[in-house]
């Protein structure tokens, strides 16, 4: 599963941007605001993406990028949720 969510980190970096940031000096990376146990589900990998790019995960941009992130999320994990720990 370990590479599987690498090659979605790669994809969300590469074709969409999201790379993480840097806010208030701070390096801010998507495994940050992810849970480390329970389930993982794609609405919640993307809320955590967009905190790590310093963005509202409510505001307008993330809705214009909400559909391809969670299809990314499927795409390469298999299913709209996961095992948090699998990553």
């Amino acid at each position: 599963m370990r590479a599987a969510y690498d090659k979605l980190l790669e994809d969300v970096c590469v074709r969409l941007g999201f790379c993480g940031s840097v806010v208030d000096g701070q390096s801010l990376h998507v495994d940050q605001f992810l849970p480390e146990s329970g389930v993982l589900t794609n609405d919640e990998f993307a809320d955590a993406l967009f905190k790590a790019e310093g963005w509202d995960p409510d505001g307008s941009e993330a809705r214009t990028f909400r559909p391809s992130v969670r299809e990314a999320f499927v795409r390469h994990m298999g299913a709209s949720e996961v095992d948090a720990g699998q990553r």
